[in-house]
């Protein structure tokens, strides 16, 4: 490339609108909704996640089932349900939190267990499918 074909495309390029950061609401959208459980958890173990957002959980504190022991440990799925209830629960003072939202982050959370039932052995899916029901069922019985 010539001189002036290089200093063109260094003024396009500097001329160009920056990328901006997604607002904390599209990002725990995107986050919640529309990104698969392994890369969720590749951005919340990132020390350089999102600052604005609350990464923080306390795993699966259902409130009789607490974790089921390593065979059927949903903490992976957990962590994005803390992630989902407590970002939209303060994002703009809660405004974005309703019954329908939390249900969509509850049906998420399912979708995530079975997903994780589905990848184990034939022999331990249905008993694992069965925690995953008693875990939904916890959440859209005792959470808020």
């Amino acid at each position: 490339m010539g001189f002036l074909a290089a200093l063109i495309v260094g003024l396009v390029l500097s001329l160009a609108p920056a990328s901006r950061q997604p607002s904390p609401l599209e990002a725990v959208r995107k986050l919640t909704f529309a990104t698969s459980l392994p890369e969720f958890i590749r951005k919340a173990d990132d020390p350089r996640h999102d600052a604005r957002l609350v990464w923080d959980s306390d795993g699966c504190s259902a409130p009789v089932f607490g974790n089921a022991g390593k065979t059927y440990d949903f903490t992976s799925a957990c962590r994005r349900h803390d992630f989902g209830y407590r970002n939209l629960k303060r994002i703009d003072g809660g405004k974005h939190w309703d019954e329908t939202v939390r249900e969509r982050v509850d049906r998420v959370f399912l979708a995530d267990m079975r997903r994780d039932c589905a990848a184990r052995p034939t022999a331990q899916r249905t008993a694992c499918g069965r925690w995953a029901n008693l875990y939904f069922a916890a959440v859209r019985n005792f959470s808020s």
